[in-house]
């Protein structure tokens, strides 16, 4: 990776981000093939797999972009789970989302090498980027991504600091009737005047479309998951290059 990762995509003709995939992998290929037919980078915001129907897929389509310098992957909370399981850690394991990725890997011919690859690209996949006046994240925004720079082993531990923030969003520590935490939305009203935020992780949209909210300091946060692999459709937004 070059020093900067935003550094990554100065020489293409835009920048695709592409929410949350869950293993939707028919709609990833589109999102893919549509970025490379107009010269972009595809940045995925994390949460590759578990839910839908082929993350295996899912996951060769994003090592390959990785290998042809066309794509990068952030760190997301399934992501970061995924991996602890592959190397043996304690997890509780959802039938419907991590367990059906497991079982589709090991179903996989090619299973114990995406299961290698997997382990090492998640290791060093970045939990924010800065790039300019915009931050890229998985789950949620904090004033200390402005200042500094994700511990480079990210996906290697316990989520700690910064890291936790990014990966899980803001939590109230209370658990939904539906089995998943409470979360709530304040980092936004921090996000700084003429700053940009994408993030992935909350369905926060009601109408099919990414949900965009403006904070208090007049910063912007476009909360791109609309639903794949749990019902609802893959979204992306293209930007310029350069921020």
């Amino acid at each position: 990776m070059s020093a900067h990762p935003g550094d990554l995509w100065r020489g293409f003709a835009g920048l695709r981000v592409v929410a949350d995939v869950h293993g939707e992998a028919e709609a990833f290929i589109a999102a893919i093939e549509g970025a490379v037919a107009a010269d972009m980078f595809v940045l995925q915001l994390g949460d590759l797999t578990d839910h839908g129907p082929d993350s295996p897929e899912v996951l060769r389509r994003m090592f390959a972009l990785i290998d042809a310098g066309q794509g990068l992957f952030l760190l997301g909370n399934h992501d970061h789970k995924l991996r602890r399981a592959l190397v043996g850690a304690p997890v509780r394991i959802q039938p419907e989302g991590l367990g059906r990725t497991l079982e589709q890997l090991d179903a996989a011919p090619d299973g114990p090498a995406l299961k290698a690859r997997a382990v090492a690209e998640i290791a060093r996949a970045p939990a924010w980027i800065r790039d300019g006046g915009r931050v890229f994240v998985h789950g949620g925004f904090h004033p200390g991504m402005l200042h500094a720079s994700p511990p480079p082993d990210a996906g290697t531990g316990k989520a700690t600091g910064l890291v936790t923030r990014a990966i899980y969003g803001q939590v109230t520590g209370r658990m939904r009737a539906d089995g998943f935490p409470d979360r709530v939305h304040d980092w936004v009203d921090r996000i700084p005047r003429d700053m940009l935020v994408v993030c992935g992780h909350d369905r926060r949209s009601t109408d099919g479309r990414p949900f965009v909210a403006e904070g208090l300091l007049g910063g912007r946060c476009v909360f791109l998951d609309c639903g794949a692999g749990k019902g609802g459709h893959l979204a992306w937004l293209d930007l310029p290059a350069w921020a």
